[in-house]
């Protein structure tokens, strides 16, 4: 299992990517309705092999050095390549692409390159085995003695030779390569039994809608019909922003790569990810977060995410850690923060001091909402049927390649207890009734909770830290529990995913062979490429600027929150935990909750106010230009509608040509480095 950043704070000290925004577009005057009476087709075919196979060897390796660069996936580029590549050569064989085989290239691109957690690791499991063996043996987790206490199934000893060699094929790496595998498996057990039974629940006798269910389905639906006609605007939309992409990434990707192969330190012509100036202002503003974000990616993602959103988060963002840090730093709030400290050193220890606390009052406060909203509509329901308003039967559309639904809560059941199982064997001290009462209790009710919000708004909720708190509750000191496979989970949003694959009149037995096929080919590939870079240097390096940049203070939290489950004085985060700011967050979002409601404003206000506590100024700022930016010019040049419908595309290109960009660093640096390696 993988320990990747997981506290809010963490998942915020980087871009919020537009990677996990779906890149495609609805065009105007689309009608989703029309697509009720057509069959159910199989698109796994022999163009869904080669696509996975070209997306595993090509694009995963770019994906893993444009994270360890730049911080970012290859998220549109894999998925809009593949593509369209295979469109062109169906194209001049006088063949077509099924809308059914383009969402399965859709759904590989994105399963095979995504990025997760705060160090925007991708490139498969195996990043998680470099991250967990980064974070155990840095300097502040030896200084707290977590690394004395690491068993081998999470990483090797320091002294180990697969360490020193930097290398996975070594004997000391199978416990921790075995239980990897063991998640592999059963989660996706876990994960496919429970949301396929909340799809059929949430979907079939409840009908919601899932707003954001046919934004994929739609953006398959157009480019099959591309395929058979000619090209229309969204090729011109998609290449202008993939010119704007390959401008900037030969600037902010290719020259550090190059020249970083040449000279002993990389040429940096723009700093990556954003400008520090925090220790330019900190006489004047002290503590204050202060920096400008360098990728021109967060200005379109300014164009695409809800005005009111961009705005809330800007004004928290600002309102938070650089107006309200200065006051707090004077307080005594802030009393570890240190002049000379650089922004996301202040981040962390502002974080420690009382961000961190207020956080969690603020979640709490969203949870609850969401829970309240998701009861209403079930009391709604209730009087509509108490009224004699006829419930929906469980019926299933022929055709569509369902299984019994007693088969799937089987599923889940055998991978929920496996999960229960392999915990208890490996941390035997902990509470078991606790795992028995996450896998079958809380991951069940919450993962309902967040399928009926994916259906109604499309939205999730969640308890912040319930996997810290329980540790914490526990009386469990061990450090080896952070690393266990606790069975809780939210599987919530894979509704929402057989909603689309639904929309795309796709037969479900396609997605299951795409993961069969997928399974394998994204663990050797993995393992072959995370292997080869990782013996070309250590990671982080100088020769990653962002991992460089971002891994030291992540591994540092990560650490700290390590020792959140002691007992006795050395424990630090736990004392940091200050009831007071806690209320003081909780206070603050109802009272931001109340404004929003009273002034009219639109509930997505709110959220962006919530999301922008834990957002860098660096980040809101570009993302707020390109709002305005959007709804003050180019909605008014191009038309609202037409607007909505270019920027998906607009956003798709331009990290698609930052990712082309990515592969050609990628592959200079492989190339080169494989070459110094020869004995002639």
């Amino acid at each position: 299992m993988s320990l990747l950043p997981n506290t809010e704070a963490e998942k915020q000290s980087r871009p919020s990517g537009p990677l996990a925004v779906d890149a495609v577009s609805l065009a105007p005057g689309d009608d989703i309705t029309a697509v009720e009476d057509e069959d159910y087709i199989d698109g796994f075919s022999w163009k869904t092999v080669i696509g996975a196979l070209f997306i595993g060897f090509i694009m995963m390796p770019g994906s893993i050095y444009l994270g360890l660069i730049a911080g970012q996936g290859m998220g549109p580029a894999a998925e809009w390549v593949t593509i369209i590549l295979f469109m062109e050569i169906a194209r001049r064989s006088y063949q077509t692409l099924k809308k059914q085989e383009i969402y399965l290239l859709y759904y590989i691109g994105a399963a095979l390159t995504s990025a997760a957690g705060g160090v925007a690791l991708s490139g498969g499991p195996f990043a998680g085995l470099i991250w967990n063996s980064y974070v155990v043996h840095t300097p502040i987790a030896q200084a707290l003695g977590i690394t004395a206490g690491i068993p081998t199934w999470v990483s090797p000893a320091p002294n180990s030779p697969a360490l020193l060699e930097r290398t996975f094929f070594h004997w000391d790496w199978l416990p921790a390569i075995g239980l990897l595998m063991f998640g592999q498996l059963f989660g996706r057990m876990t994960s496919w039994g429970l949301g396929y039974a909340l799809f059929r629940i949430t979907s079939d006798i409840e009908r919601l809608p899932f707003p954001l269910a046919p934004i994929a389905a739609e953006g398959a639906t157009a480019l099959a019909e591309s395929s058979a006609q000619k090209e229309g605007w969204r090729w011109r939309i998609f290449s202008i922003g993939a010119m704007m992409g390959v401008g900037w990434g030969s600037l902010y990707v290719l020259l550090p790569s190059v020249t970083g192969l040449i000279f002993s330190q990389p040429i940096t012509l723009v700093s990556i990810p954003f400008i520090d100036y925090t220790q330019n202002t900190q006489k004047i503003l002290p503590a204050a977060l202060t920096g400008i974000g360098t990728d021109p990616g967060q200005i379109l993602i300014g164009f695409l995410l809800p005005f009111a959103v961009v705005v809330g988060m800007f004004v928290a963002s600002f309102g938070c850690h650089i107006v309200a840090n200065p006051f707090l730093q004077k307080a005594g709030i802030l009393k570890n923060w240190v002049s000379g400290t650089d922004m996301l050193q202040s981040q962390l220890v502002n974080s420690i001091d009382f961000w961190l606390s207020f956080g969690i009052g603020t979640s709490v406060v969203v949870a609850i909402i969401g829970i309240a909203s998701v009861t209403r509509a079930l009391m709604k329901a209730s009087s509509q049927k108490q009224e004699g308003v006829a419930a929906p039967q469980l019926s299933v559309p022929k055709g569509r390649g369902d299984i019994p639904v007693w088969i799937s809560l089987a599923l889940f059941a055998v991978g929920t207890t496996a999960y229960i199982i392999m915990c208890h064997a490996l941390v035997p001290m902990f509470p078991l009734w606790m795992l028995i009462f996450f896998g079958f209790v809380w991951t069940p009710i919450f993962s309902y909770i967040n399928a009926r919000m994916a259906g109604l708004a499309g939205q999730s909720v969640s308890i912040p830290y319930v996997r810290e708190a329980s540790f914490m509750l526990s009386h469990y000191s061990g450090v080896e529990i952070w690393f266990a496979p606790i069975p809780l989970a939210d599987h919530g949003g894979m509704a929402q995913h057989f909603k689309t694959v639904e929309l795309t009149r796709t037969k479900f037995s396609s997605i299951i062979k795409a993961e069969a096929l997928m399974l394998p080919i994204m663990l050797g590939c993995s393992l072959l490429f995370w292997s080869f870079i990782w013996k070309l240097s250590p990671i982080p390096a100088a020769q990653y600027p962002f991992a460089a940049k971002f891994w030291p203070v992540n591994a540092q939290s990560s650490a700290l929150w390590m020792t959140a489950n002691r007992s006795g004085g050395d424990n630090f985060l736990l004392r940091s935990i200050n009831p007071t700011f806690i209320g003081y967050g909780a206070g603050a979002a109802v009272l931001a909750y109340g404004a929003t409601i009273a002034g009219g404003l639109p509930v997505l206000f709110f959220y962006g106010l919530v999301s922008g506590t834990h957002v860098l100024p660096a980040y809101a700022l570009p993302q707020f230009i390109g709002a305005m930016l959007g709804r003050y010019y180019f909605q008014k040049r191009y038309g609202v509608e037409n607007w909505k419908a270019f920027t998906p595309v607009l956003v798709a290109g331009y990290y698609c040509g930052m990712g082309l960009i990515g592969m050609a660093a990628v592959a200079l640096a492989l190339l080169s480095k494989s070459v110094s390696r020869l004995p002639f």
